[in-house]
């Protein structure tokens, strides 16, 4: 069959948010509604139905000077092995170039082998790690942050503005900014667990004293997504409990045109499962 071939690709609104949370809820992603109407809303969505029913979806979400992050690539399990991804990732790469926009993602292994021959380079290593509760909370929340230092702080980290996923995040119900000693972090729900990041510190025992508080003052599953090459923070968040679910690479898509500052602790955004 032509690659051109089969149903076709139809970009998606907000009203398709319910149907994209059951894609990524059927990966296992934790992933929430108000994920996917960032997505919708602020960036584009593209998706292929099978009759009513979407099966397949691809979205771009536009950053600053001229960046954009792809993600939200899911198939059903029952549309699989169809070329579906392709299709839509090569929409939203296609979007992207007609824009100017230089395209970054965060892949599995798996998927890194299939982005690096598209002409998406590595730059970030990274670390899915989970942490459940067995007890209740028994130290009081760290102190609050505000969202300008945070956002400053992780345009340092990035390179990118991301002031208005981040304002998204953190206007969120139950979601918190936390600080001390020269470390902040950005505490959120997600559909089956509370994500810590983004996480930026001074250095690694920093971050994680962050991290302890931030353990000991909730009640929920934890989620944080590491930085491989911050040794230490992980070796740390090891001896505490912390188990790695998996490695995901981030990658970009031709040269990339930001200089981040410092290297982060832990990323965050929608961008990841």
């Amino acid at each position: 069959m032509d690659a051109t071939d089969g149903p076709p690709v139809l970009k998606l609104d907000v009203q398709d948010a319910i149907a994209g949370l059951a894609l990524s809820t059927e990966a296992h992603w934790n992933q929430t509604e108000e994920d996917w109407r960032i997505f919708l809303r602020d960036g584009i969505v593209f998706g292929i139905r099978d009759g009513a029913r979407l099966v397949a979806t691809a979205a771009l979400l536009p950053y600053s000077g001229n960046n954009a992050w792809l993600s939200m690539v899911l198939v059903s399990g029952t549309h699989r092995r169809r070329g579906l991804a392709t299709r839509l990732v090569d929409a939203c790469l296609e979007t992207a170039r007609k824009n100017g926009l230089t395209s970054w993602l965060d892949a599995t292994p798996d998927g890194a082998a299939v982005y690096g021959p598209l002409g998406f380079t590595p730059t970030l290593q990274l670390r899915r790690l989970r942490l459940v509760k067995s007890a209740q909370a028994s130290a009081p929340v760290p102190t609050a942050a505000t969202l300008g230092a945070l956002c400053a702080r992780d345009r340092r980290a990035t390179g990118f503005d991301r002031t208005a996923l981040l304002t998204a995040f953190a206007q969120r119900s139950g979601s918190r900014i936390v600080s001390a000693n020269g470390c902040i972090a950005l505490v959120r729900d997600g559909r089956t667990a509370r994500h810590i990041g983004p996480l930026l510190a001074d250095n690694a025992a920093a971050a994680l004293a962050l991290v302890d508080a931030i353990v000991r003052s909730e009640t929920s599953p934890l989620l944080l997504d590491a930085v491989a090459s911050q040794a230490v923070f992980l070796e740390g968040l090891s001896a505490s409990g912390w188990t790695i679910e998996r490695p995901f690479q981030r990658m970009r898509f031709g040269p990339a045109n930001i200089a981040a500052e410092e290297t982060p602790f832990a990323v965050a955004g929608p961008e990841f499962g």
